[in-house]
């Protein structure tokens, strides 16, 4: 173990600065839990108790819809029809948690109000969502984690790419590599769309990057899935470059 004598001294300085720094913030803008406002952590003990988590034997097998396991009222014929769609390009979905108030006030801190930090917290959550199947190597290839690029504007907006952050630390607690593989969209907010209107804005939005390599097994990762359109698109484009498997992993499900 280092003794502090061994430490350069422009190493201690960074520290001692770093440290001043957080505490000056701290004091400043103390951290907030993201659902109750309480002082502490970005997401305190007992709201993370009590978050509304999506049983995983319960779930549609294939879309990942709560409560679908028997009959899935969300990836059937006429739910599918209404996306313009027959089945679903990828085999699997999953998500930690469902879309409900404690859930959207997490996802909105973490988007609309630049609480990165969030990101940690979400991935070890969505990590425990994802079977030891789905990061199973490919052959000799091991699987490999994406993201759902935001667009331009949304990159702009936020500062950060919200989905880029949350694969790569949720790729870093499930032992896998992130590949970036999908261009940044060009395509209006989801937000404020309907379940036909979202499945418009999103079809034929997405390709491939330039220097993109086909992998066997990917787990494509988002933040929240609603209709499942963006997914499905996203997972058009990655079967185009020659992708073999597609599993889809968020940290919300509306329902």
């Amino acid at each position: 173990m280092n003794r502090a004598d061994d430490i350069p001294p422009s190493n201690l300085a960074a520290a001692a600065g770093a440290f001043i720094l957080r505490a000056v913030c701290e004091t400043l803008w103390p951290t907030r839990c993201a659902v109750c406002d309480e002082q502490g952590l970005v997401l305190c003990e007992r709201c993370r108790r009590t978050l509304p988590y999506i049983d995983f034997w319960r779930t549609c097998p294939r879309c990942g819809a709560p409560f679908g396991s028997v009959l899935c009222t969300e990836c059937n014929p006429v739910m599918l029809g209404s996306l313009g769609r027959a089945e679903l390009p990828y085999l699997s979905c999953a998500s930690a948690l469902a879309y409900e108030t404690a859930a959207a006030r997490i996802v909105t801190a973490y988007k609309d109000r630049g609480e990165q930090r969030l990101a940690e917290t979400m991935a070890e959550l969505m990590a425990l969502a994802v079977a030891p199947e789905w990061i199973a190597p490919y052959g000799n290839e091991p699987a490999v984690a994406t993201f759902v690029p935001a667009t331009g504007a949304a990159l702009r907006r936020r500062g950060f790419d919200h989905a880029e952050l949350l694969a790569a630390k949720t790729a870093e607690r499930l032992g896998i590599p992130v590949r970036p593989l999908l261009a940044r969209p060009d395509s209006k907010d989801q937000r404020a769309l309907g379940r036909r209107e979202r499945a418009r804005n999103m079809a034929g939005r997405f390709s491939s990057l330039p220097n993109a390599q086909p992998r066997g097994r990917v787990l494509l990762i988002d933040d929240v899935c609603t209709t499942g359109s963006t997914l499905a698109d996203a997972s058009d484009a990655l079967i185009a470059l020659g992708c073999a498997e597609i599993r889809c992993l968020t940290f919300a499900r509306v329902w």
